[in-house]
């Protein structure tokens, strides 16, 4: 129905069905978090190397800059522009390294290793203007913007309560060693991003709980939704129903037809009937061919009756037959001794006849 709420909860098939297509809950401020958490701890653990090749660095400028003629120029750049971007390489590589590795894999953690192909495909839908705009006014956008203006606003703050404090580190440089003042303006970058990575990870916490919120609210189901889910993997109840009397119906006639070759028929009056048969070059035992109650155990009755099958009323053995002994198989140990006595009180009126 177009216009009815969404209230019930998404089935497991709908969980799975979205999963195909790529739709899962992931917050992305969360992989953010984690990208920065890894810089921090590499920034660190490589702190000396960093400090190190900064200070290689500018020492290197400078000794260039020192004495330099203008005919040499193009080489010195040239040579210059090599150490430096060897420089920037090696000091960066590991973090972006590190970095590209912590965002794949908090990704993953989120998804569960999802890689669909599905999400990839183009969607021509999203080219649509009205769908554009009501994407740009909807509720994901709106906290999305506040979220982007929220992060802004705590960077800006840390940013500039970090000048505040560092401004009189920077006064103190021109007075130190270049290694030094290396050391002291990495010192000051680590505590910059720790107070950053703290700020975000309760952004993030909340992004977190938020989209988990979002998505759970996106795949919530109407109840005309489930049941015809429910009728598509389970199929129409109505349908279901008349498969299975069919079965029913053919089984009786399978087993209807077996019971001309049973041995005898052991009944209650009107109300159970078990047909038995015994072939001792075949069977250990008597095996059930054929058993009902009511309407078939009439009709059990009146089949072997047609055929010449013997019917013999036994109440109590009927009932236990009826209840203990599937169909199609052998009858239980504690059935052995009642059913002999019926086959040899069958045999002997088989061979009472045939000598009349």
């Amino acid at each position: 129905m177009a216009g009815e709420s969404k209230t019930e909860k998404a089935t497991p098939k709908k969980r799975r069905d979205e999963r195909k297509k790529g739709n899962v809950m992931m917050s992305k401020d969360v992989v953010a978090v984690v990208t920065l958490i890894g810089t921090l701890v590499m920034l660190r653990m490589m702190g000396g190397i960093v400090t190190e090749q900064a200070d290689n660095m500018f020492r290197t400028c400078f000794g260039y800059i020192v004495g330099v003629k203008p005919a040499a120029m193009p080489d010195i750049l040239r040579q210059l522009s090599y150490f430096c971007v060897r420089t920037v390489v090696f000091v960066a590589g590991p973090f972006l390294l590190v970095t590209a590795v912590l965002a794949i894999a908090a990704t993953f953690a989120q998804t569960r290793l999802l890689v669909s192909a599905e999400s990839l495909k183009p969607k021509f839908n999203r080219i649509s203007p009205l769908q554009g705009f009501k994407r740009l006014f909807s509720l994901r956008s709106v906290v999305e913007a506040l979220k982007g203006l929220l992060k802004i606003a705590i960077l800006l703050y840390l940013i500039y309560d970090y000048f505040q404090e560092a401004t009189l580190s920077f006064v103190r440089f021109l007075d130190m060693e270049i290694g030094a003042a290396c050391s002291v303006l990495m010192d000051d970058i680590f505590s910059l991003i720790f107070r950053v990575v703290i700020a975000f990870a309760a952004l993030a916490g909340a992004d977190y709980l938020y989209q988990w919120w979002d998505y759970e609210r996106q795949l919530k189901m109407s109840k005309q939704e489930v049941k015809e889910e429910y009728k598509q993997t389970e199929g129409d109840p109505q349908v279901k129903g008349k498969i299975k009397q069919i079965q029913r119906q053919r089984a009786q006639q399978r087993m209807m037809q077996q019971v001309p070759g049973a041995d005898v028929v052991i009944r209650n009056p009107t109300h159970v009937a078990v047909a038995l048969r015994y072939k001792p070059d075949k069977d250990d035992a008597p095996v059930v061919v054929a058993k009902g109650l009511d309407e078939l155990a009439l009709r059990i009755v009146s089949v072997a009756e047609e055929n010449g099958v013997a019917v013999i009323e036994n109440v109590p053995l009927a009932r236990g037959l009826y209840a203990d002994a599937p169909l199609g198989q052998m009858i239980p140990m504690e059935f052995y001794g009642p059913v002999a006595e019926v086959l040899v009180y069958v045999l002997k009126l088989d061979n009472s006849g045939a000598q009349t």
